[in-house]
């Protein structure tokens, strides 16, 4: 979702893959895709997470024929910090440089932030690969 008053981006890549907006019709393959990631938190938490899609200021899907492969959700102050919640890429559409062409799409929304994420053992080189490098973070629940 972007500011009131900004054109949705839509961005085809390949000729055959588009970058367009969430919507909540595309929530189910998001849910799909997190519980194939094993991602249990978002996963076992449906409703919250769904709720999350809907609330969040950058929400987009990338699909071919009509069928999810890949979404990235993020938060943002526009300025300074964007902060990337969630990148999935179908296992089928890995190595084909999908993950790569949304996070240059989101870049180029926000050119002037800096990308702020949290990556697993397996996603790490993929992150350096990019460019990314590793910073010191934090994490605590209410319960915790």
């Amino acid at each position: 979702m972007l500011d009131q008053g900004k054109e949705e981006p839509v961005l085809e890549l390949k000729k055959s893959i588009t970058i367009r907006p969430y919507e909540e019709r595309d929530f189910p393959a998001i849910h799909e895709l997190n519980k194939a990631e094993g991602w249990s938190n978002l996963a076992e938490k449906r409703e919250d997470t769904k709720q999350a899609w809907r609330h969040s200021n950058a929400a987009f899907i990338a699909e071919m024929e009509g069928q999810v492969v890949g979404c990235l959700r993020g938060l943002t102050d526009g300025h300074i910090t964007f902060y990337i919640a969630e990148l999935l890429v179908h296992p089928d559409w890995r190595g084909q440089k999908l993950g790569t062409y949304l996070l240059n799409f989101i870049h180029s929304l926000y050119p002037k932030t800096r990308f702020e994420l949290l990556a697993s053992q397996t996603s790490r080189t993929f992150y350096e690969s990019l460019g990314y490098r590793a910073f010191c973070g934090f994490r605590k629940t209410i319960d915790e």
